[in-house]
This record gives structure tokens, C-alpha cells and sequence, in this order.
């Protein structure tokens, strides 16, 4: 299968409410979530990015989710797909609201040239930041992608990651 194909799994999760269905995608800074969701968003979809908004709070320290507005936005979601980005600690406690978990990555080079030229986000720029992302490459992505049931290898234009997530979540219902 080429790099750019979603690489489907066994759903680990598989919530689908009475009129709405929740899709998670989540994954290291750089890979091209926020894209991701402009892309879907101009193709008509229900999307939030939860580094904006009131969505997190700091705990010893950690940025987590807000329990009870991660717990609002997905009981509010009453029609079509509704695709929330995010990658956090505490997301695994919401990871039976999700229909589907997908994972978007990208090659260690390919997330250094983003984040260090990207003008929307300045996190990655500072050398600190961009080693803390690399490293969890290394530690927080293999436990993103045992519980994804498609990840997207982000190195081809976003039209076509949506394509693909898109026929993944489309396939799955």
C-alpha cells in the first residue's frame, strides 16, 4: 500500500449516535490537522479545532481537555460528521464517543521543515518545542496509532488526505 493510502485498522471504538457521527483526528504538531479541517470545513463539514476555544486547561502543568466542553460539544452534535482535532492526554476518555480515530503522521523531516516555516502556529519554532514534538513521535504516537482505525500519511496536498478520510469514514458508518 503507497505511503499515502489510510492504513485501515480494527476499530477499537465504534460510537455512532441516533442522528450524528463523531470523528477524532488527532496527531503531532506539524502533520496537518488545522489543514485537514479547513479542507473539510470548505467541503461543508461540521469542524473544531480544540487548540482554539475554551477547550483546555492546565493541570500540574499539562494542557488536557475540559471534560465538560469536549463532554457539550460532542452530546450537541446532532447531524452529519462532526470532525474534532486534538491530541492530548486525557483524549483517550473520550475515545468511545468516536466513531472513528484517525491519525494523521508525517516523517521526522517532513514535520521539522513544517513547523519551522509555518506562519499560522508559531509552536515548533523554538528549538525546545520542536524537539518535545519529535519525541513524541517516538512515544505518544504509537499509542495514538494503536487506538486510530485509519491513519493518513500526510505527505501528499490535503485534498487528498480528506479524500481518503473521507472514503474511510464513509466505508466504516
Amino acid at each position: 500500500m503507497p505511503p499515502c493510502a489510510g492504513r485501515r485498522r480494527q476499530p477499537v471504538f465504534r460510537y455512532r449516535s441516533a442522528v450524528g457521527t463523531c470523528v477524532l483526528i488527532t496527531g503531532m504538531s506539524g502533520v496537518g490537522k488545522s489543514s485537514l479541517l479547513g479542507e473539510l470545513a470548505a467541503r461543508g463539514h461540521h469542524t473544531v479545532d480544540t487548540d482554539y476555544g475554551d477547550y483546555h486547561q492546565t493541570v500540574d502543568g499539562e494542557s488536557l481537555w475540559r471534560a465538560d466542553r469536549i463532554d457539550a460539544l460532542l452530546s450537541a452534535h446532532r447531524e452529519g460528521l462532526l470532525f474534532v482535532s486534538g491530541t492530548t492526554r486525557n483524549q483517550t476518555v473520550f475515545y468511545s464517543r468516536f466513531a472513528h480515530i484517525v491519525l494523521l503522521s508525517a516523517p521526522a523531516d517532513v514535520l521539522t521543515e513544517r513547523l519551522t516555516t509555518r506562519r499560522t502556529n508559531p509552536y515548533g519554532q523554538d528549538p525546545a518545542e520542536l524537539a518535545e514534538t519529535l519525541g513524541h513521535v517516538e512515544t505518544v504516537e504509537p499509542l495514538l496509532r494503536a487506538a486510530a482505525t485509519v491513519e493518513v500519511v500526510t505527505t501528499v496536498p490535503v485534498e487528498r488526505v480528506a479524500d481518503i478520510v473521507l472514503a474511510h469514514v464513509s466505508a466504516h458508518p
